[in-house]
Parts: C-alpha cells; structure tokens; sequence
C-alpha cells in the first residue's frame, strides 16, 4: 500500500464500521417502530434482561453510555411503564434500575428480532459468529 492510500477514506477501519453500525442499526427501524422503541432504548432493554435491578451507573457503563445520555433515555422507559427507578435502600447515591412487569413481558414480542436481523445482513450464522468475535477482541483491546 502507498503511504497515500492509508488516507483513503475506503482504507479506514474506522469507516467500515461507523457504515456498518449505522446500517445495522437501521435494520431493527422496522421491528422497533411499532413497539414505539428506539434502537438505543431496545439495548438497554437487552442489558436490562440479562441483569435487572442494575445501578444507573453500572447500566450505563454496560452500554457504554453517560449519564447525559442515559438519564433522558431511562426516563422515556419509565414513563413508558418499562422499568422503574428507586434510590437504594443501603446507598442513597445509587439509583437502581428494574424491569417492570410490562418490561418483562415485551421480552416476548422481540425474541425472534436477532435472527431477522441476522437475516437482513446476508451473512451466514458462521460470518456472522466469526465477524462478532473478531469486533470483540477489536473492542476488548481498546478498552483497557
């Protein structure tokens, strides 16, 4: 490669997965409309299923988002009966995050969205696995 060419935008690791990501992301529009849920409010959901009862901070550091964003977007769930937030009986700095019944519940409605997803990108489960793996170690490497 020309030392020209790592200056090209089509050479950048960074551009193929801000194209990516932002793709993909589009995949979920349809299934996520008609629950009335964003993208970013559909991950915290998935977070919130694998571990409710979950501090704000702990959440967010989880989904990889500050409180800036986080605070408005935990507040849109609750007012949509989702989750709900208390204050910690043992620590009065902590606020706790919990599913509600009609948070648990909506876990049904979205069970079958991964593998439509999956679908929507034209990878086989196989690419797909490997393509998870190699963005992993990618994301673990820089974040230490």
């Amino acid at each position: 490669m020309k030392p020209e060419d790592k200056l090209k935008l089509d050479n950048q690791l960074c551009f193929a997965v801000y194209v990516a990501s932002k793709e993909i992301i589009k995949q979920y529009k349809p299934f996520l409309d008609p629950l009335g849920l964003t993208y970013t409010q559909y991950i915290t959901l998935l977070a919130l299923w694998e571990k409710s009862d979950i501090s704000v901070k702990e959440l967010g550091q989880r989904l990889f988002l500050d409180s800036g964003t986080l605070t408005p977007l935990l507040k849109k769930l609750e007012a949509m009966n989702l989750i709900e937030r208390v204050r910690s009986s043992d620590d009065e700095r902590l606020i706790i995050v919990s599913l509600t019944k009609k948070g648990l519940d909506l876990k049904k409605e979205v069970i079958d969205i991964p593998d439509k997803i999956i679908c929507s990108t034209n990878l086989n489960i196989e690419n797909a696995v490997s393509l998870k793996k190699h963005l992993d170690i990618l994301l673990d490497g820089m974040c230490k």
